[in-house]
C-alpha cells in the first residue's frame, strides 16, 4: 500500500513480489490490448463508425490488474472506463466491436451502447448511465455468495463523481452492516466530467470515509492506480482475505483520465500542464519501461506483441463491419421485455376445492408468502423491520422462527440499495422479495426499478426474479405520504408486471404465481383491505395466472372496470341500482391487463366506466378508456366514463379524504352513463 503523501510516486516503482516473468509478460499483454483498442476506437469515432466513446486512457492498469487478480467465476461490475475488464475476461473482440456498432452479434441486440451490458458467461454485470446503482446490485450478488459459503468476492467499480450519489452511501452501509464479501473500488481520477474533486467533496481521501461505515483502517486501501502490479496485488490480497472472513474492503485507486469524460467534451477545463504531468506516469508507458529495464521483455517481444494485438483488433473490426445492420422486428422487441414464464407447478384455483375457511386479506398474503418460502429455498425476504418485528403490518410475523434471519432480513433505510440487492440476488440465481414499508417510499428506489429491474432482460437477457410488495392506498386517514396510489407511476414502464388483488382468494393465488414468475413483479396490497376484508381461501397452494381479469358480477347494461378497493365501491353501486344490470370486472393484473375480457364485456353491455382510486390525470383509467374507445367504437352507446381521485395530493382530514376518494363521485357518474 502506498503512503498517502507520496502520490504520485516514482514512475518506475513496481513490486513484483512472487510474480514470474511469464505472469508479468501476460499482464503486459493484457494491459497493452485495451490501449491499442482505444487508439483504434478514436479513429472509428472520427470516421463515424461508432457514435460515442468514453476513454479509459490512463486508467487501464486498474481494469486489467483487477480482472487479472480475481478468479474468473467471481462477478465484476465495471463502469464505462473499464474496457480492460472485458478484454482481460476474454470477451472476444468481434462481439465487443459489434456491441459498439449496434450490431446483432453484440450483447444487447443494438438496444444499448458501449459498456451498458453484461455477460453471465464472463461474470460481468454492466452499468447503466445512472452512476451508482451497480453498487447495490453488487451487494445482492455478494449476499448470495455469503449465504452459499462460496468464499467468492464481488468486485464493483465506481468513480469519484459517482461516489457523490446516495447509492454509494447506501450500498457501502449495507455491505458493512451485513459484512458482505464485496470489494468496492473507487477510481479516483479527480474529475467528474469537468467538475474537480474539491467541488465534489471536502474530505481528502475516500479511504477516510471507510471508518464511518465500520470498515477498519486495514480494510481501506489507497493504491497507485497507474501501477498494474500494485493493483493486481491489492485486489488479489483482498479476495484472499475475504475468503478467510467475508467483509467489505474498500480500495481507492489514484489515477487520472487522459482524455475527456467522453470525446465530445474534450479536456479544455484541465489546468495547463496537468496532462503533461500525468503523461510522465502513464500506466502503459511506465510498465513498458520497467519490464524492459528488468530484462523481462525486449523490443522484439514488444513489436511482436503489438503486431499480434493489431491483427486481432483488425480481425474483430472486419468481422463487426461485415455484419448487416439490425433489422427492426416489432415482435422480437416486445417479446424480449420479459423472460419466459415457466408453466406453474401448482394447480389453478379453478381446479381445487375452495372449502369454507375464511381469511383476511393480510392472512392470505402471509400464507402465500410462507408457502413460497417453502417452495423456493433460495427465496430471500428483505425489508425494513420485517424480521423479529414482523413488518409494520405484521405480514412476516413469525417468519424468523420458521425460516431464520438469513432468509428474513431487516434492512437499513435504503430502498435503492435493497432493490439493487434484490436484482443482485437474481443475477446470482436466487429469488428475492423486498417489502416497501409503504408504496409511497418507492420513490427512493425508483431508479433501480424503472432502469434496472424493468430493462435488464430486454437489454442483455438477464432476468430480474424480484417481487416488490407495495402496501398502498387510502381511506385510512394517513395523509399525503402514506396513502398515495403509486401504481400508475410504473404502468408506463415496459418490462414490469403490476399486480393488484382485491380479494384474499386472489391475493394468495396471484402472489404464489408472482414468485414463480422470473420477471420483476410489483405486488400492490391495499392497506384498508388488509384487515377489513375476509373471504374463503383454500389451504393448499394454488396459482392465478397474471394478466387474467375476473368478472366479479355479470350484467348487461354497463361494464365497470376497476381494481383494488374500487371493486368494493363498484359492487356497492351495482347493488344500489336495481333498475339496471351492471357488470363489474376486476383487472387483478394491471400490467399486462386483460384486454380481451374487458373488450368482450363492453361489446356486450355497450357502456363502460373505468374506476380507480388514483388521481384522474394520467391515471391507468385513461389508457384503458382510450383502448375501449378505439376497439369498441361501433358498439358504444355512450362515451366511456372515468371516475378517479381528485387531482391533488392525498389529504389527511377525514372530510377532505372523503371528498378526494373516487367513490364520492361514482354513483352520479354511473347514473349519467346509464341515462345517456
Amino acid at each position: 500500500m502506498m503512503e498517502k503523501n507520496q502520490f504520485p510516486h516514482n514512475p518506475l516503482k513496481f513490486d513484483r513480489k512472487a510474480l514470474s516473468n511469464e505472469k508479468i509478460r501476460l499482464l503486459y499483454s493484457q494491459l497493452l490490448l485495451p490501449r491499442m483498442i482505444e487508439e483504434k476506437m478514436l479513429s472509428q469515432l472520427r470516421q463515424g463508425k461508432i457514435s460515442k466513446w468514453f476513454s479509459g486512457m490512463g486508467q487501464e492498469a486498474i481494469s486489467v490488474g483487477a480482472a487479472a487478480a480475481l478468479e474468473a467465476d467471481n462477478f465484476i461490475l465495471p463502469m464505462h472506463r473499464n474496457l480492460g475488464i472485458f478484454t482481460t475476461r476474454g470477451v472476444t473482440l468481434d462481439q465487443l466491436f459489434s456491441q459498439f456498432q449496434g450490431k446483432a452479434n453484440g450483447f444487447t441486440k443494438g438496444r444499448d451502447r458501449s459498456f451498458h451490458f453484461g455477460s453471465r458467461a464472463h461474470h460481468i454485470v454492466g452499468m447503466i448511465s445512472h452512476l451508482g446503482p451497480q453498487l447495490g446490485i453488487a451487494d445482492g450478488i455478494a449476499l448470495a455468495q455469503k449465504l452459499d459459503g462460496s468464499g467468492k468476492s464481488t468486485l464493483v467499480f465506481t468513480g469519484d463523481g459517482g461516489a457523490s450519489e446516495g447509492d454509494f452511501h447506501e450500498a457501502i452501509n449495507v455491505a458493512a452492516v451485513w459484512q458482505l464479501p464485496v470489494i468496492i473500488c473507487v477510481e479516483n481520477n479527480a474529475w467528474g466530467l469537468s467538475t474537480p474533486s474539491n467541488e465534489q467533496f471536502k474530505f481528502e481521501h475516500f479511504t477516510d470515509k471507510a471508518v464511518g461505515y465500520g470498515i477498519p483502517e486495514e480494510d481501506a486501501l489507497q493504491i497507485d492506480g497507474n501501477d498494474i502490479l500494485a493493483v493486481y496485488h491489492a485486489v488479489k490480497d483482498a479476495a484472499e482475505a475475504i475468503k478467510e472472513r467475508p467483509r467489505p474492503i474498500l480500495i481507492e485507486f489514484k489515477t487520472f483520465r487522459m482524455r475527456g469524460h467522453e470525446e465530445a467534451s474534450g479536456t479544455k477545463y484541465y489546468p495547463e500542464g496537468l496532462i503533461d504531468h500525468w503523461s510522465q506516469i502513464d500506466p502503459v508507458d511506465r510498465f513498458t519501461d520497467w519490464i524492459k529495464s528488468e530484462g523481462i521483455v525486449d523490443e522484439a517481444f514488444i513489436a511482436e506483441l503489438r503486431a499480434e494485438h493489431s491483427q486481432t483488433i483488425k480481425a474483430g473490426l472486419k468481422s463487426a463491419a461485415a455484419e448487416p445492420e439490425i433489422e427492426a422486428d416489432v415482435t422480437l422487441e416486445l417479446a424480449d421485455r420479459f423472460a419466459p414464464v415457466p408453466v406453474t407447478t401448482l394447480p389453478n384455483l379453478s381446479a381445487i376445492e375452495t372449502g369454507t375457511r375464511e381469511l383476511r386479506l393480510i392472512d392470505a398474503i402471509q400464507e402465500a408468502l410462507g408457502q413460497s418460502m417453502e417452495a423456493f429455498p433460495d427465496l430471500i425476504l428483505m425489508g425494513q423491520d420485517i424480521a423479529d418485528y414482523g413488518g409494520v403490518f405484521k405480514v412476516t410475523e413469525g417468519f424468523v422462527e420458521r425460516f431464520g434471519k438469513e432468509r428474513v432480513r431487516n434492512t437499513p433505510l435504503c430502498e435503492s440499495a435493497i432493490v439493487g440487492a434484490a436484482l443482485g440476488l437474481s443475477i446470482a440465481n436466487k429469488k428475492a422479495m423486498m417489502e416497501m414499508q409503504f408504496s409511497d417510499f418507492v420513490t427512493v428506489g425508483f431508479n433501480q426499478i424503472v432502469n434496472n429491474l424493468a430493462k435488464i432482460h430486454w437489454r442483455w437477457g438477464q432476468n430480474a426474479d424480484v417481487v416488490v410488495r407495495m402496501p398502498t392506498g387510502g381511506n385510512v386517514g394517513a395523509g399525503p405520504f402514506h396513502s398515495q396510489s403509486t401504481e400508475a407511476w410504473f404502468f408506463h414502464v415496459p418490462g414490469l408486471k403490476i399486480v393488484y388483488p382485491s380479494s384474499p382468494e386472489d391475493a394468495k393465488g396471484l402472489l404464489l404465481r408472482s414468485f414463480e414468475d422470473p420477471n420483476p413483479v410489483l405486488f400492490f396490497e391495499h392497506k384498508f383491505l388488509y384487515r377489513s376484508l375476509s373471504g374463503v381461501v383454500p389451504e393448499e397452494p394454488y396459482t392465478i395466472e397474471l394478466g387474467e381479469a375476473r368478472i366479479v358480477r355479470s350484467g348487461d347494461d354497463l361494464t365497470i372496470i376497476t381494481y383494488g378497493l374500487g371493486v368494493q365501491w363498484a359492487e356497492e353501486v351495482a347493488n344500489a341500482i336495481s333498475t339496471h344490470s351492471i357488470e363489474v370486472i376486476d383487472l387483478r393484473t394491471l400490467m399486462p391487463w386483460d384486454e380481451t375480457t374487458v373488450m368482450n364485456s363492453v361489446r356486450k353491455t355497450n357502456r363502460a366506466l373505468v374506476l380507480h382510486e388514483d388521481t384522474m390525470t394520467g391515471g391507468i383509467g385513461a389508457e384503458i378508456a382510450a383502448k375501449i374507445q378505439a376497439e369498441c367504437w361501433h358498439e358504444l352507446d355512450a362515451p366511456v366514463g372515468r371516475v378517479a381521485g381528485l387531482d391533488t395530493a392525498f389529504p389527511f382530514a377525514a372530510n377532505l379524504e372523503v371528498q378526494f376518494l373516487a367513490n364520492h363521485r361514482l354513483f352520479d357518474a354511473v347514473h349519467g352513463i346509464l341515462n345517456d
